[in-house]
């Protein structure tokens, strides 16, 4: 099954299935709150609502409002080798907030403050179920399902200290969506799936989500060791190798360009790059 949260014309949103050129309305606002709702999945599978075409479709973040999106760096060997860092024992986590979030088609606002404006393609995990101290059984069932984020990064502020919070949390960069596809159709809760990303038609990522140190079922047992995950949480699985950071010369996005992100059978992302405060 896959799921997705439609712009409506009056400036609403609405949760949608996705069959075939057709969109059903869920009832709901948004995919998160399909999650949220005594159904779940479940009652999502079965409900017959307004429909929508698909064609032309505008599609918001998946989850516009997470309560968390919590990221993982370092987490392919090629990209951990290209920005020269040894293998990691544990995840390496950080956040992100939801004013960064953009849907599929968006916009992605460059900021002026920054120089070093940089891509990275990235299997998102969408938490189906409240979960704690997960095992592995439970971990596996409170993944709903799969999307694609790009987590675009200020390279020159990300660097300035050994947080990077600061170099990822920029308003309206980080595309979401633009569907949920759920575990059954992803290939299960440990897919391997191949992940690309093209600046303006040119190939700069290309993997498998196979090779990730810290698989999804393995994140979310480590990260509800430390905090609940709800509903509509958002974890961000990692970057493979061939960002602009790491290339020789270095390469960097500019107004104007385009970013292409792609995961097999999750869907795709189209963004055009624009100078913050231009339309």
């Amino acid at each position: 099954m896959k799921l997705a949260t439609l712009r409506l014309g009056d400036g609403t949103t609405t949760a949608v299935r996705v069959e075939g050129d057709s969109l059903v309305g869920l009832g709901l606002g948004d995919v998160g709150a399909v999650l949220a709702s005594p159904g779940g999945l479940e009652a999502a599978a079965t409900a017959d609502g307004p429909r929508h075409p698909a064609t032309g479709a505008d599609f918001a973040p998946l989850v516009p409002r997470p309560g968390k999106v919590i990221c993982v760096g370092l987490n392919y060997r090629g990209h951990i080798t290209e920005m020269g860092r040894d293998l990691p024992s544990h995840p390496t986590l950080f956040a992100k907030f939801a004013d960064t979030l953009i849907g599929a088609t968006d916009d992605i606002r460059r900021p002026a403050e920054t120089e070093r404006f940089d891509w990275e393609a990235e299997l998102a995990v969408v938490v189906g179920r409240p979960v704690r101290r997960a095992d592995e059984t439970e971990a596996q069932a409170a993944i709903a399902g799969f999307t694609l984020l790009n987590d675009i990064t200020c390279r020159d502020w990300q660097f300035r200290t050994r947080e990077w919070l600061q170099g990822k949390n920029w308003e309206s960069t980080t595309p979401l969506g633009p569907h949920l596809v759920t575990t059954d159709e992803a290939g299960g809760p440990r897919p391997a799936l191949d992940i690309s990303c093209a600046v303006n038609g040119r190939v700069t990522q290309q993997d498998t989500t196979g090779d990730l140190l810290f698989d999804p079922v393995h994140l979310v047992r480590y990260i509800s060791t430390m905090i609940r995950l709800d509903p509509g949480d958002i974890i961000a699985t990692g970057t493979p190798g061939g960002v602009g950071h790491a290339r020789e010369p270095q390469v960097y996005l500019q107004p104007g360009d385009t970013v292409v992100t792609e995961i097999e059978g999750l869907g795709r992302l189209e963004n055009r790059v624009v100078a913050e405060g231009t339309r």
